[in-house]
């Protein structure tokens, strides 16, 4: 019965959730509610709840955590101060005499951004509102602008540094020492936000070379779709074009550089190197004479509003993993997970199919929090490497920004793309690129020496 309570717990939260209110009301108030019932029905005990204030007071004073506002910051410096805007020109210029140019200049512009800011929204939004009507005038088929554009922004999502490995790899980090416990390993070992930085790098930017080769391959088999710039443009456009590129090349490199560099190297934690990326933000913006009061007050505003967002979800979630531990709902999952056929593979690709399809209508953070903590330790005591767990899962919560009908990057590219560009084409852009990420998913799931060997040669782990 209480095994039952939990799955019930589970649907519950799974529908209000889709019914729009609050994630983090959502979360903790339908798990206090069911705790409630639970204690009713003497299948709760109520010693679970007195667990909460720990786990509060630890959430607060989790330095790995404080990366998040910091970068945050950092992306939404970098946005405002219009890194984007000059690099995507100077790229576009660079790439133009190729018949496709303009889509892998995008593509590179997405994977430097996601370098350097981690936002996928920004990034998005940025680029919708400088290349679409570009790529558009050039008559490139608006369905493959729109789906390079929306891969391209959802790179922030795997390309360290993300916001999404910062939140998992601390889910992923509690998850790896519950299962050690649970076995009996009272001296866990643990894994860092760094080593899962270390670990995306291969994968992220084997995506970027799979996105580039279908682009090539599209421009090849249908040139039309993706014209390259005429003789004329080319010759205007190659006078200082090296200047140009350095110049716009340079100052996300530097700081991507700085940040990944300080972390690769040992010489900072994510969490400091996130302060460095905050630092070297505010000066690139005061060089290129982007950076006042106005301006600062506004980035303060909103890194306020999504920091404040992502830890009333944790709070939130924090809450429901206690009230579904409470009602067995863990050890059903072992039950489950474990009875499966085909062993630790089995259980892998079911719950990466759970995952994928929670992707059409759930976000990121929500299934960070709420499926992850529940399936994570599970998978690590069947001695699945920590460190491709986490990856494969940030792989496969980045197809989540790019599935119809709720995939926020099409929600993001719709809100700015103009009237003639229609939501059918947006959803036929993106299926390409969501295949893609499938393979990459698959490759990773074959070959998990992707993800573990640069982490290995980093750390020595």
């Amino acid at each position: 019965m209480e095994g039952t309570l939990a799955l019930w717990l589970f649907a519950a939260v799974f529908l209000v959730l889709l019914s729009g209110f609050p994630v983090a009301l959502a979360l903790g108030g339908t798990s206090l509610a069911f705790a409630a019932i639970g204690i009713r029905l003497d299948l709760f005990d109520s010693a679970f709840l007195h667990a909460l204030p720990n786990r509060l007071y630890g959430i607060m004073t989790n330095q790995t955590l404080i990366a998040v506002p910091l970068f945050v910051f950092m992306g939404v410096m970098l946005e405002r101060s219009q890194v984007a805007e000059k690099l995507l020109d100077t790229m576009a210029e660079l790439f133009g005499p190729v018949r496709g140019g303009l889509g892998i200049a995008v593509t590179l512009v997405g994977m430097l951004m996601a370098a350097s800011t981690g936002i996928v929204g920004a990034t998005v939004v940025t680029m919708g509102l400088l290349s679409l009507p570009t790529m558009l005038r050039r008559n490139y088929d608006p369905a493959i602008a729109s789906g390079t554009i929306c891969a391209s922004g959802t790179l922030g999502q795997i390309i360290p540094p993300s916001i999404v490995l910062v939140l998992l790899g601390d889910v992923i980090a509690s998850a790896y020492q519950q299962a050690q416990l649970d076995r009996g390993l009272f001296t866990p070992e643990s894994i860092s936000v760094g080593d899962l930085f270390a670990g995306a790098l291969l994968p992220g930017l084997g995506l970027v070379v799979l996105y580039i080769f279908y682009l090539l391959m599209t421009a090849w088999l249908r040139p039309g779709t993706m014209p390259a710039l005429s003789p004329e443009e080319r010759a205007a456009q190659r006078e200082g074009l090296a200047r140009r590129v350095v110049e716009s090349l340079l100052p996300p490199l530097l700081l991507m550089a700085a940040v990944l560099g300080s972390i690769m190297a040992g010489l900072a934690t994510p969490t400091e190197a996130a302060s460095v990326g905050a630092v070297g933000a505010m000066l690139l913006a005061i060089v290129r004479k982007q950076f006042d009061l106005t301006r600062l007050r506004e980035v303060m505003r909103n890194t306020t509003r999504v920091t404040s967002m992502v830890f009333l979800i944790l709070i939130g979630a924090s809450i429901f993993s206690l009230v579904f531990r409470g009602l067995g709902g863990d050890d059903l999952v072992v039950e489950l997970l474990t009875d499966l056929p085909g062993g630790t593979f089995g259980a892998v690709f079911i719950v990466m199919l759970v995952m994928f399809v929670l992707g059409f209508v759930l976000d990121f953070i929500e299934i960070t929090f709420v499926v992850v903590p529940v399936v994570g330790p599970v998978l690590l005591a069947m001695d699945v490497d920590p460190i491709w767990l986490g990856i494969m899962i940030a792989l496969n919560l980045q197809t989540s920004f790019l599935t119809p009908p709720f995939g926020f990057a099409l929600f993001y590219l719709r809100g700015v793309a103009p009237e003639t560009v229609t939501t059918g084409q947006i959803y036929k852009g993106v299926a390409p690129f969501i295949a893609i990420q499938l393979l990459m998913l698959a490759v990773l799931a074959y070959w998990p020496q992707l993800a573990t060997w640069l982490p290995s040669l980093v750390y020595g782990d």
